[in-house]
């Protein structure tokens, strides 16, 4: 994918980082922001990458930028990947899959199908008071972990826009494979890649990645 822009804004905590996607010396030290648009032309996809934490007194302002982004580039639909704190899901939510999705209203009217055949699992709502209050009543969208996740979902239903969240139950420490379980769960819907899962290699993977916990342990130790 290709590089075209960046959101300027002060709702992200600034930083810049050498390029994460570096292939070669001649783009090695290429500038690179917190919040920035690749796309892939031939799938007509466009991708926004936020690398940096959200300031917490700015969310809902960001919210709203990425609402109005979202409208004035007439997008057909938008899908956010997420996760959510594994270790926080209640009892329905530790049965099968790890994988859930959310979709606005506006979506389901043309998706509707298409989702059932896959047959995914809608994020479950969950009792405001587990254990306290009927387990049938004050039910509530919950994702702890999810930074933005619910609250753009809800301004996405409020906007009427065509919108979908997959997001994936996960626990600290090394995400790549999570990563790739995501990645893998949008493809079966969207039709990227053919069969991606079958040859691993067939999604690249940043050199970046290599760094994420610095060098091995030194032999001369031991």
């Amino acid at each position: 994918m290709s590089r075209v822009g960046y959101i300027h804004t002060d709702c992200l905590i600034p930083m810049t980082g050498n390029n994460p996607y570096t292939t070669c010396k001649d783009d090695a030290e290429e500038l690179h922001t917190p919040a920035e648009v690749y796309t892939a032309a031939e799938l007509k996809t466009a991708v926004l990458q936020i690398r940096a934490p959200i300031i917490q007194t700015k969310s809902k302002k960001f919210r709203q930028l990425l609402v109005s982004w979202i409208k004035a580039s007439g997008f057909s639909r938008t899908v956010v990947l997420s996760s959510s704190h594994a270790y926080q899901r209640d009892d329905q939510q530790l049965k099968g899959t790890p994988l859930r999705y959310l979709v606005t209203p506006d979506l389901l009217k043309v998706s509707a199908v298409a989702l059932e055949e896959l047959g995914w699992r809608e994020m479950e709502r969950v009792a405001a008071f587990p254990g306290l209050t009927d387990a049938d009543t004050d039910l509530r969208l919950y994702v702890p972990g999810g930074g933005i996740t619910k609250g753009l979902y809800v301004d996405s239903c409020a906007a009427d826009l065509p919108l979908a969240v997959l997001l994936l139950f996960c626990s600290e420490g090394d995400n790549i494979p999570d990563a790739f379980t995501l990645a893998n769960h949008l493809n079966d819907w969207l039709h990227l890649l053919d069969n991606p899962s079958q040859k691993p290699n067939k999604w690249k993977i940043p050199t970046s990645w290599s760094l994420l916990f610095g060098n091995g342990i030194p032999p001369a130790l031991f």
